[in-house]
């Protein structure tokens, strides 16, 4: 059999595609993910920590992605949620609110649950 004489530019290449990272200032207090260190937010983005859930609210978060969102009954009330998951490495973080069926809800609406065994404290914490 003849070998091919067609340019390479016509060949089918499987590469894996990297995951774009993003990078928090070191002058501030960072979570990161525990699992692949990955910066997910800003200790100044901390809106509360939820007391018995052992997770945190956030208004902003990096590296993190966000899958479709359903509908939950939750601790305070039916909301519209989605899972949020590591950008980098995959895991599943948490959630964020989508919809706050309840009006004292409201306030959720657009912000990010991170579960406290999937973050570690970064950069400046002493």
């Amino acid at each position: 059999p003849e070998l091919s004489e067609e340019p390479a530019a016509e060949m089918v290449k499987m590469t894996k595609s990297k995951t774009f990272q993003a990078y928090l200032p070191n002058c501030h207090r960072t979570y990161s993910c525990i699992h692949c260190r990955a910066h997910l937010a800003n200790h100044d983005e901390l809106i509360s920590k939820a007391s018995g859930l052992n997770a945190s609210l956030f208004f902003c978060r990096v590296n993190v992605g966000c899958g479709p969102a359903e509908e939950r009954v939750l601790l305070t009330g039916l909301h519209a949620v989605a899972d949020i998951y590591c950008e980098n490495c995959k895991t599943t973080l948490g959630w964020k609110y989508e919809h706050a069926f309840e009006s004292s809800q409201k306030y959720k609406e657009g912000k990010f649950i991170i579960e406290l065994a999937h973050m570690i404290k970064d950069n400046g914490w002493e």
